[in-house]
């Protein structure tokens, strides 16, 4: 990320308040509440070494200035000087405002806290400090392994060791109990010199080590190794990295709780759009995979409005006794018609409202509106239609329906409804056009297996998928919503693997972490390494060449 030029965004004569606030070690799951609501009133955020531009997107405005403190113009990394230096011009630049100092890990450990504060205070710029969780003791705990048990009670902490000659003699003498644990961090070169120096100290050569690089992260991995053995694993970890030594890494046999979540490290394509993805994503973050959204769709307003205004009116004046929302989509499209006409949710009064399923249902509840039917069985138009009771000319007034839909919307709930005595006004609401293209780099990592799944939530998805960026790869793990999508993805030439047991997304993800899990037993059982799908296509390219 680039340095971006900040403008004052406030007036004031005083300059902005610069908070620093901790981010963890990586997981954005670890900020603070107190780091969230800073972050969301922050007129400028300076980030530093870890790429923050998940959290910034998440959780800060979108005209928020970002200044990168993590490298210089030509790439080197910015001194402790340096770094408050910008931090101090931010704080003038948004007088009056609020400056956030975003520090990786916990502001005051080995995070230059005490630099950066100090020049503040000599400009006379407030400060308020945020605790942040310390890789010290994140990492290691991501790791699987516990820094004290009752047999190792004492921790001590080496950062940015170095030197060459005489290095033995800066070990601290308690650093070489053997019940003791020691956590190492810095560059590789640091955390090299580290356990060297531990080593020459007389720390005992066979001592466990546990190294861990992108700690927190789904791209986390652990060596375990000895100090005598531990310079070749700090070689191969990826950077950051951290190390722990002491008998305490033995545990992590038993407590690897992260690294063997059944998806982990698992990059899945997610056919579908931003908003949608939503609970995908978070169902996906809990087994440990990553996610990235291809929208397949376009989702724009229809041709002509007149229909749509025709209906709201309707609505508005006692026309109708139901309205029926079939997706988010539809609920987003009435919302913002309503709000454009200067409408809210009390126009509903005396309708019945039903949901086609738990997500639209959720998207009603968000906008005030608590649905009266949504389907406990099957969540599909005719999961709808089975439990949407027949029109009776004593207990309803209205025997009209409206039904703000889709232009490609399929007939069957229209032709149920009118069957058990409804009149329905079936409204175009919103049309779906195919997305554009994705980027290149995403076209040939779907066709060359960079994926290791795909999961299809409906025929569209597939049918789009396929026309805008290709088939996927053969092994990449193909899982579908329901039985309709599985036929159009095998009518596509795709393989399907996993098959959700109802038609809802956060059962297809379990279905496929499922899946997943399967996977790395059969692996263990073989006596082979879990590799995920991806890593598999790798595999065979080495083969092929050899």
């Amino acid at each position: 990320m680039t340095t971006v030029t900040t403008t004052p965004s406030r007036p004031g004569k005083t300059p902005a308040t610069v908070a620093f606030v901790g981010a963890g070690p990586g997981d954005p799951g670890l900020l603070t509440v107190r780091a969230v609501e800073l972050l969301a009133e922050a007129d400028a955020v300076v980030i530093d070494q870890i790429a923050r531009d998940q959290v910034v997107a998440r959780h800060c405005r979108p005209e928020v200035d970002v200044v990168d403190a993590g490298r210089g113009d030509h790439g080197q990394r910015l001194t402790h000087a340096a770094n408050a230096k910008l931090v101090v011009s931010a704080a003038r630049a948004h007088k009056g405002g609020l400056v956030v100092r975003l520090m990786d890990g916990d502001p005051a450990t080995f995070n230059g806290l005490a630099e950066e504060a100090l020049a503040c205070a000599k400009a006379g710029v407030p400060v308020e400090v945020v605790p942040g969780v310390s890789a010290v003791s994140a990492v290691p705990a991501y790791a699987g392994v516990p820094l004290t048990t009752a047999e190792s009670s004492a921790v001590h902490v080496i950062a940015h060791a170095g030197g060459t000659k005489g290095r033995a003699s800066t070990v601290d003498p308690a650093c070489l109990d053997p019940r003791s644990t020691v956590v190492v961090l810095g560059s590789a070169e640091a955390l090299a010199a580290g356990l060297a120096a531990l080593l020459e100290a007389g720390r005992d050569a066979g001592t466990p080590v546990a190294v861990t690089g992108h700690g927190t992260s789904v791209r986390q991995s652990t060596a375990v190794t000895t100090l005598e053995d531990a310079t070749a694993a700090v070689e191969s970890a990826p950077t950051p990295a951290l190390a722990v030594v002491g008998p305490t890494v033995d545990l992590r046999q038993t407590i690897n709780w992260f690294e063997s979540r059944p998806l982990f490290g698992w990059n899945v394509l997610v056919p579908r759009t931003k908003e949608q993805s939503e609970s995908i994503d978070r169902r996906l973050s809990r087994y440990g995979a990553i996610s990235t959204v291809v929208p397949t769709i376009s989702v724009e307003p229809p041709r002509t409005p007149q229909q749509m205004e025709r209906a709201i009116t309707g609505l508005v004046t006692g026309r109708y006794e139901w309205v029926g929302f079939t997706s988010v989509n539809a609920v987003k499209a009435v919302r913002e018609r309503f709000e454009a006409l200067g409408l809210d949710v009390r126009s509903f009064a005396g309708l019945k409202v039903a949901a086609v399923g738990g997500v639209t249902a959720q998207a009603l509840r968000d906008w005030g509106l608590i649905p009266d039917l949504v389907p406990t069985g099957e969540q599909s138009a005719r999961g709808l239609l089975e439990e949407w009771p027949p029109y009776d000319d004593l207990l309803d007034p209205i025997n009209r329906i409206l039904l703000p839909r889709a232009d490609i919307a399929t007939d069957t709930l229209v032709a149920g409804l009118v069957e058990m005595g409804w009149e329905v006004d079936d409204v175009t609401a919103y049309r779906t056009v195919r997305a554009a293209p994705p980027a290149p780099e995403v076209r040939d990592a779907i066709k060359s297996g960079a994926f290791d799944a795909v999961v299809f939530t409906s025929s569209s998805t597939v049918r789009n998928l396929v026309g805008i960026a290709g088939k996927p790869h053969t092994n990449t793990v193909i899982a579908c919503i329901g039985p309709q999508t599985a036929k159009t993805a095998e009518e596509h030439g795709l393989r399907v693997d996993v098959l959700a047991a109802e038609p809802s997304a956060e059962v297809l993800i379990d279905a496929l972490a499922d899946h997943g899990a399967a996977r790395a037993h059969a692996a263990h059982e073989a006596g082979e390494q879990v590799r995920r799908p991806s890593e598999r296509r790798s595999e065979s390219r080495r083969r092929a060449r050899s």
